[in-house]
């Protein structure tokens, strides 16, 4: 994973132009395969790339530029030479590759999620109505509820977050 953190440019020693030239070109020849005619094409094949990668690599998972950035790009891939094609669309590449960074709401609910989550149960054990939840065992109750909560606060994430956006 380093060293493909190493070719994009994102990790701590440049690679050399030989192994970006080699990345970015199979990229490209993966890119120049498919048939683009129109924008929804171009868009396609670019959220293609971006999905092989982010299930290629473990851990670390790069963002899809906004549509506008693809929008631009595909105009001027679009009026681009064919020899200036690949530039065009490398350019866009190598600016566009930004890893998915976790949020602090995130990292703290995962941390305080699973002690939590047998406090919970525990004080639940002695409660009549939840008599139930002793037959959960442990190591399907926390790691439940520990996902449960990362998926609330990301879904509750992205609803705030596009609701403070401005509208465009």
């Amino acid at each position: 994973m380093g060293q493909f953190m190493s070719f994009m440019g994102k990790g701590g020693a440049n690679p050399s132009a030989q192994m970006i030239g080699l990345v970015m070109g199979t990229l490209y020849q993966q890119f120049v395969e498919k048939d683009i005619t129109n924008f929804e094409d171009f868009h396609i094949a670019v959220l293609d790339i971006f999905n092989t990668f982010n299930s290629a690599l473990p851990g670390k998972h790069f963002d899809v530029p906004p549509r506008t950035q693809i929008e631009k790009c595909f105009h001027q891939w679009k009026e681009a030479k064919d020899e200036k094609k690949r530039k065009v669309f490398i350019k866009f590449m190598t600016n566009n590759m930004s890893l998915n960074k976790l949020d602090d709401y995130t990292v703290i609910t995962g941390i305080v999620t699973p002690p939590a989550a047998m406090a919970i149960k525990k004080a639940g054990e002695n409660v009549p109505q939840l008599k139930i939840i002793k037959a959960v065992p442990d190591v399907l109750f926390v790691p439940s509820a520990t996902v449960l909560a990362l998926i609330s606060v990301k879904l509750s994430r992205r609803i705030f977050v596009k609701n403070l956006a401005p509208a465009s």
